[in-house]
């Protein structure tokens, strides 16, 4: 925090996965420094959110289909790959979402 950040808000998203942590975590690492600043720290949930929802469909829409918005995921193929698939998610084995990619009548693997 910069000396003349007094009394300023912060907002943190993605705490809530842990995972194994690799690096040390974004954001404040010094919560002291924060208090001594006298800042909010609060944190968000979608859920509380969610009356915005149909606005977001329509404007995230757009931004995929232009490239301007890009998703990451985690792509395992298989249905026996599943248990392996959640432990690597326990793990922090994945980038945005883990998906398992399931095969079988009316679906293409």
């Amino acid at each position: 925090m910069r000396r003349d950040a007094v009394r300023r808000d912060a907002v943190r998203c993605g705490v809530v996965r842990r995972g194994a942590p690799t690096a040390p975590a974004p954001g404040p690492n010094n919560l002291f420094r924060a208090a001594t600043h006298e800042a909010t720290l609060r944190g968000m949930l979608v859920s509380s959110h969610f009356d915005l929802f149909p606005e977001w469909i329509g404007k995230a829409s757009g931004l995929l289909a232009d490239g301007t918005l890009r998703t990451e995921q985690t792509v395992v193929e298989g249905i026996e790959q599943a248990p392996d698939a959640f432990l690597g998610v326990l793990r922090g084995a994945n980038t945005g979402k883990m998906l398992v990619r399931l095969a079988g009548p009316g679906l293409s693997a």
